[in-house]
């Protein structure tokens, strides 16, 4: 029988099965090369040394002077009420937003209205005018009372007396960031997939219970990174209180200045320090936050940093051993 077209090789032709065949040769393979990468890391990597460079040995930074007034108690106190303001606005500013944000998402149009101006209103507004205004509000207001409206007081109170630098500093940050904070808690809650209301509404759970249990927790995985952006512009808005006569960290550093004209480029770089200190610290806080909050959306939680080192580690050991052994 002749062989039908298209066969390649016949039965007879075929090698038998039992026929070891031979082992490939080993090859190595090499990785593609990436001349740009290595030459952007040679510019970054030079860069980054000049600079490293001209901020150790200019004799203008004055690294003396800056050793001397970094721990001093007049930074120290001053860096004390930054952290205190920085605290209760955070705290209010927060629940405010909360508030603000339900608020927006409430039935009542008047709930949405109020919600919606005030957002716009002091996100609008300079921070440094708000605190200006509050600053200068017994001026407006010497007496403030509550009572029925259009009607008699039930007990008033000096203004003036209450309105200490500190209470009106937090005010101030407070209100302002009560309304950025409305706007992320508020794009967290509608980032929950509308399936979750709609089984917690099936098993007949509160609305309450839902929020607190089942919404809330979900949306603050998208609220915590974008809560503490705010936060850490929080932090450094705190310099402001500055203009309303409150000596924080930035105005003690001010006050010293003026009263060492020689030293306030050391002064400078002695409140930047710390104002990096404290912005590290809260992206600390953030990345553990953010992953106690990935527990359920994600197969793996994200490694920490020192499980991070200790997977470098291994994997430079593993490929020192694999090119040793070439």
């Amino acid at each position: 029988m002749s062989q039908p077209p298209g066969a390649a090789v016949s039965l007879a032709e075929a090698p038998p099965a039992d026929t070891p065949s031979k082992p490939p040769a080993a090859q190595r393979v090499l990785p593609l090369r990436r001349p740009g990468r290595w030459i952007a890391t040679a510019v970054v990597l030079v860069l980054a040394a000049q600079f490293v460079h001209g901020l150790t040995t200019n004799p203008f930074y004055q690294w003396d002077r800056f050793g001397y007034w970094f721990l001093r108690p007049t930074i120290l106190d001053g860096l004390l009420i930054t952290l205190e303001v920085a605290a209760y606005s955070a705290v209010l500013g927060l629940l405010g937003g909360i508030l603000l944000a339900l608020a927006r998402l409430s039935g009542s149009p008047v709930l949405r209205a109020v919600s919606w101006t005030y957002t716009w209103a002091l996100r609008s507004i300079p921070l440094i005018v708000v605190l200006l205004f509050l600053y200068n509000f017994s001026a407006l207001y010497r007496t403030l009372s509550v009572g029925v409206p259009f009607g008699p007081a039930f007990f008033s109170f000096d203004e003036s007396r209450l309105a200490t630098d500190m209470v009106i500093a937090v005010i101030g940050l407070s209100l302002n960031e009560a309304a950025y904070a409305a706007e992320v808690v508020r794009g967290g809650i509608l980032s929950v997939d509308q399936g979750q209301h709609e089984a917690a509404a099936a098993l007949g759970l509160p609305k309450s219970y839902q929020f607190r249990r089942i919404v809330f927790p979900q949306a603050l995985r998208s609220i915590t990174p974008n809560y503490v952006n705010q936060l850490i512009g929080l932090i450094k808005s705190t310099s402001l209180v500055f203009y309303v006569s409150l000596l924080d960290l930035f105005g003690s550093a001010q006050t010293m200045g003026a009263t060492y004209p020689g030293d306030i480029v050391p002064l400078l770089l002695v409140v930047t320090v710390w104002y990096l200190i404290l912005t590290s610290a809260v992206s600390v806080v953030q990345f553990y936050v953010e992953r106690h909050y990935a527990r359920g959306a994600t197969r793996a939680l994200p490694p920490t940093p020192l499980q991070k080192l200790r997977t470098a580690l291994t994997d430079l050991r593993a490929r020192v051993r694999r090119e040793a052994a070439v």
